[in-house]
């Protein structure tokens, strides 16, 4: 994958510098266009600030920097007139003895060059190292200096045993935990988890497994397997993947289902593929036609090969499961790849068909051409109402694809800010991190693509890379988990609202959930996500499901659209806290109970739809909805009447808001 060149060494203004072979002798960096040259004696560093392979480096390139004002610093070995490195930096603060990682890149540039942007302030000594990992050749850099923005992170330090972290609650609370499995150092059969507290902080622990084979070397998965109420994880491993279940107290793990085919995994997800209500455990499989464990309901599985997926020679990489042609059941986006023009690497969008089969249907989608990528970002990055999907780059442009409503797409790249964003990753995923009610994109390049809510995307420099995600310290907004570091998001002044779900005939956590909240908001009347475990390429991510707002102080609905059929309605939710919803709580005959406050006539009704009010109430604003959540009318109400002649017979319901800004909610019948 690396490729090693050769390049007679150079000099650049405004400085050559040489003595740069230890964190000790390290010359003082200034802004500006520099050389890099390893020598044979120099010191690598050993605190690594990056994630991925390390080739044990034996030689290192040492700088000191100490920045004169508050600045957002950048380190780019992407410089223009110069060839691309394949080079590794890592950024420090503290002193040599004891060095703190910043920030760190390897390989978000062009051709695996390094791009990594930091906090800089003033009078802090900074120490800034290349390693030999995979190239030694001399290379140019450039040091940057910006003005400075305040982070949307604060990086925090922590200390935890483990690999391959995921984000998701394993205690049965509903908070956001921290979980590795042990990693080369440690014991693979234990897992390393920080609870999160309720008022704040976390508590260590170590759980013990049963003895299993397959570790969670390329992806780990989370979600209640059993209905136990514990979420189990699930391992994906070259050569198979081990499903370890939690026991019933949520307090270590109590047994373990594996593979005994060979699979060689890449994505692993937890979804209801024949929505029984049981979760079934789902495997990419690069060599061969993917796989999954159907849960037979009783403790055990069938393990099935092809039928989702099922290309000779595999490419299979990044699976995503979402509801794309919005037809209530999970269809299945793999973002695949195989280099030299490989059919392999043919994205596939797998239509679920509803009677436990599936259909590729990426030609007439319009995905069906060769794309190198590792994962796919979805969401309704516009509001409209149905999933768009950014088609990350690994080794390919990305591709912004908009869902037009009607079973196809539109590439939309050009323009987009996408089109010129050169950081590949194997990891991309979709999350509002500011909270304003607009979806955006983490990729590579230590930034986010923030959604300016017109289908165009900027970058915003961040101090984290990619990792799990999750709101670690119960404040609304997401965080993120990169290495030894928590990247805890500051607060902006955005509202928001977190649903929490526990399924009864449906799966436990609701997997496959379509969750919509509906209200005035800057730029969206509805918000819509698909609940699902395991996105982008390896991490696990939160199970919670997270909506920014904006400014939007109110919202009219929250609407539940469980796997099993089942709806839920939650009229005038609070927000700025977890709204906890279990399935069937909250259905549509609960809510006609405002009796007291007016009364609908005729009903049916067959072009005017009467409001008699009752107790001085007085309705200011009628929304209708269709049964299935959809808002179908929304005016002004003049005369104590709404005009309801051009609506389809059937049953609707009827959101009238007063004077005082409360709803109150009723059901009629359009004759």
């Amino acid at each position: 994958m690396k490729k090693i060149f050769t390049l007679a060494l150079f000099c650049l203004a405004p400085l050559c510098l040489t003595a740069q072979t230890n964190c000790g002798n390290a010359p003082a960096l200034i802004p500006g266009l520099h050389n890099a040259t390893f020598a044979q004696g120099s010191t690598p560093p050993s605190t690594i600030c990056v994630n991925g392979i390390s080739n044990n480096p034996t030689m290192g390139i040492w700088y000191s920097y100490t920045p004169i004002a508050n600045y957002t610093a950048t380190i780019s070995t992407s410089v223009q007139g110069y060839p691309n490195r394949d080079t590794r930096v890592h950024v420090y603060s503290g002193s040599c003895d004891n060095l703190v990682c910043v920030g760190g890149d390897d390989d978000s540039g062009p051709n695996q060059s390094s791009i990594v942007s930091f906090t800089a302030i003033r009078g802090v000594n900074y120490h800034i190292a290349f390693d030999n990992n995979w190239d030694s050749n001399a290379f140019a850099f450039r040091l940057s200096e910006d003005a400075l923005v305040i982070p949307p992170f604060t990086a925090q330090n922590f200390s935890l045993l483990g690999d391959k972290m995921c984000v998701v609650d394993l205690n049965g609370d509903y908070l956001d935990d921290i979980v590795a499995p042990g990693g080369a150092q440690q014991n693979f059969q234990n897992v390393y988890v920080m609870y999160q507290n309720y008022n704040g902080g976390f508590t260590s622990a170590t759980l013990t497994t049963p003895p299993f084979n397959f570790d969670p070397s390329w992806s780990m998965a989370a979600g209640d397997f059993d209905k136990n109420g514990y979420n189990d994880l699930l391992y994906g491993d070259y050569g198979g993947a081990s499903l370890l279940l939690a026991n019933n107290t949520g307090t270590g793990f109590s047994s373990v289902l594996q593979s005994t085919q060979f699979i060689f995994s890449q994505r692993t997800n937890f979804v209801d593929i024949n929505n029984d209500g049981n979760l079934d455990a789902f495997i990419c499989h690069d060599t061969a036609p993917n796989c999954y464990f159907l849960n037979n309901g009783a403790g055990g599985f069938t393990y099935h090969q092809g039928g989702i997926g099922d290309y000779p020679s595999g490419g299979n990489y990044g699976s995503i499961w979402i509801d794309y042609d919005n037809d209530g059941d999970m269809d299945m986006f793999i973002a695949k790849c195989r280099g030299g023009g490989d059919s392999a690497s043919i994205d596939e969008l797998h239509r679920n068909n509803g009677d436990g089969t599936f259909t590729n249907v990426a030609q007439e989608a319009g995905f069906a051409d060769f794309h190198q990528s590792w994962s796919a970002a979805w969401a309704d990055f516009d509001n409209d109402g149905d999933m768009d999907v950014l088609v990350g780059g690994s080794a390919s442009p990305h591709k912004l694809m908009r869902n037009n409503g009607d079973g196809t797409f539109t590439d939309i790249s050009a323009n987009s800010g996408f089109d010129v964003d050169a950081s590949l990753s194997y990891e991309h995923v979709a999350h509002d991190f500011d909270n304003d009610g607009f979806v955006d994109v983490l990729g590579g390049g230590n930034k986010i693509m923030h959604n300016n809510g017109d289908m165009t995307f900027r970058a915003i420099p961040i101090s984290a890379g990619s990792g799990p995600i999750g709101d670690l310290n119960n404040d609304g907004f997401l965080d993120i988990v990169n290495g030894n570091f928590i990247h805890m998001a500051n607060p902006n002044g955005n509202n928001w609202i977190k649903i929490l779900l526990q399924g009864l005939t449906s799966n436990r956590n609701g997997i496959g959930a379509r969750i919509e909240i509906i209200g005035e908001g800057n730029g969206w009347t509805k918000q819509i996500r698909d609940v699902r475990s395991g996105d982008g390429f390896e991490y696990m991510s939160s199970l919670n499901t997270h909506f920014g707002l904006g400014l939007t102080d109110a919202l009219d609905m929250v609407v539940v659209k469980w796997p099993s059929g089942t709806i839920d309605y939650i009229t005038n939710p609070t927000i700025n806290q977890a709204l906890a919803v279990v399935e069937g709580s909250f259905p549509l005959s609960r809510l006609d109970v405002n009796a007291d406050k007016f009364t609908l006539y005729p009903n049916p009704a067959k072009e005017t739809l009467n409001i008699k009010s009752i107790n001085n109430f007085s309705a200011q604003k009628a929304s209708i909805y269709s049964l299935d959540g959809k808002l179908v009318k929304t005016e002004n109400i003049k005369d104590s009447s709404v005009s309801v002649q051009q609506l389809a017979k059937g049953t609707y319901l009827i959101i009238l808001q007063g004077k005082d800004g409360k709803q109150y909610t009723s059901k009629f019948i359009k004759g």
